[in-house]
């Protein structure tokens, strides 16, 4: 299997320097194989990788560069122009790639060689061809049998550099179990982040100071004279801001996910347009905030990592069905209990709509479960 692990990065002022460096030639490298991109025609990935050695030969500076980087920053190239052909292929206006701006280039990727992790003095650093010996703050161990493939070196808005290694481990992912013994269905929202069919209620996470905190540094960035040294110095402010309510976001993300991933055999979730979502009219800062997508991402690959059926049903009318006898009833946002109608069944409206995700997904996977929970129990 492979997995990337992120470690961040202490250079010394010299190694900074170094790093930032490197990351400026290859951007300016970036542009000059896009120029030659617009002005010729009929070129690939592996016809411009074949140019590289010449162009050593009068732009000199480019020997301080590992060859396999300078390699991965044609390829990241053509890997763009794939991207843009597929999305207009898919029916979206697309323009041209444009060339890229010291602040729109932040990383680079070293792949098979030029990279080693060693320990010097009781500290683990990150060795670098042509770069240097980097501090690192080694917070998790790498798997015995794991092989690193790639390492890629990317400096954050806040200015902090963080590597993240591409492993290989020889062990495939754990088979999926057969029989289903316990089974969850997953409804997501705002007041409550996470209802599953075992009655469990996850609050979302409070990050309103987190939020306010931003918001003043955002305001301060505003009333500085765009491009001075202060307005770049705020900018950084805002860029921390950004990470401390991103790292807690994530932080949470992460130990949820891996709670399903790990007690279940089978979790079923919906299968929400996050970016659809997005795009309604109102409460999108709500649901910005919420980050389902990234969670139902994080979920998808825990599951196969832990052997864990992982099933997005279609979420089409889960809160209207009944989860007793079917039949759907229409009921506005701000009511937060099912009552059926038809059959007099009574339970909570996020719980009624993980009852039907989880019928829905066990019909999908195709193999009986327990049910843990009646829907009796939920019942008045």
């Amino acid at each position: 299997m492979r997995y990337n692990y992120r470690y961040r990065l202490k250079p010394t002022d010299e190694l900074h320097e170094r790093l930032a460096w490197t990351v400026d030639t290859c951007r300016q490298v970036y542009n000059h194989f896009l120029h030659r991109l617009n002005r010729k025609d009929d070129t690939s990935a592996y016809s411009e990788q074949s140019v590289l050695p010449d162009l050593k030969d009068w732009w000199t500076d480019l020997k301080q560069v590992h060859s396999k980087v300078l390699q991965k920053v044609v390829q990241r190239l053509y890997d763009n122009l794939s991207t843009l052909k597929a999305r207009k292929d898919n029916g979206y206006r697309v323009g041209e790639l444009k060339w890229k701006a010291p602040q729109e280039y932040r990383s680079i990727k070293y792949s098979q060689t030029g990279f080693e992790l060693n320990n010097t003095s009781g500290c683990t650093v990150l060795s670098l061809s042509k770069i240097g010996d980097i501090p690192m703050v080694y917070h998790r161990n790498i798997p015995d049998d794991a092989t690193i493939k790639e390492v890629v070196v990317k400096q954050e808005p806040t200015g902090e550099w963080f590597a993240v290694l591409g492993i290989e481990t020889e062990d495939d992912a754990p088979s999926k179990p057969d029989t289903l013994e316990k089974c969850v269905g997953i409804d997501v929202g705002i007041l409550k982040y996470a209802h599953d069919t075992d009655g469990t209620a996850v609050e979302r996470p409070d990050l309103s100071d987190e939020r306010d905190r931003l918001e003043r540094e955002q305001r301060k960035l505003s009333r500085k004279e765009h491009g001075s040294a202060n307005y770049r110095k705020q900018q950084r402010s805002v860029a921390k801001r950004h990470a401390d309510l991103q790292r807690k976001r994530r932080d949470f993300l992460h130990k949820l996910s891996n709670h399903y991933a790990r007690e279940y055999d089978l979790v079923a979730v919906e299968d929400l347009d996050a970016k659809g979502l997005m795009e309604l009219p109102s409460n999108s800062r709500n649901r910005a905030g919420a980050a389902w997508g990234t969670f139902l991402r994080m979920l998808e690959y825990k599951c196969e990592r832990e052997g864990t059926h992982f099933v997005a049903v279609d979420p089409a009318g889960t809160t209207k069905e009944c989860a007793a006898c079917g039949v759907e009833t229409d009921k506005p946002l701000w009511v937060r209990e099912h009552s059926c109608p038809s059959c007099g069944f009574t339970a909570d409206r996020d719980w009624n709509a993980a009852y039907n995700i989880l019928v829905r997904g066990l019909k999908q996977v195709g193999t009986g479960c327990p049910e843990s929970t009646s829907s009796e129990s939920h019942s008045d």
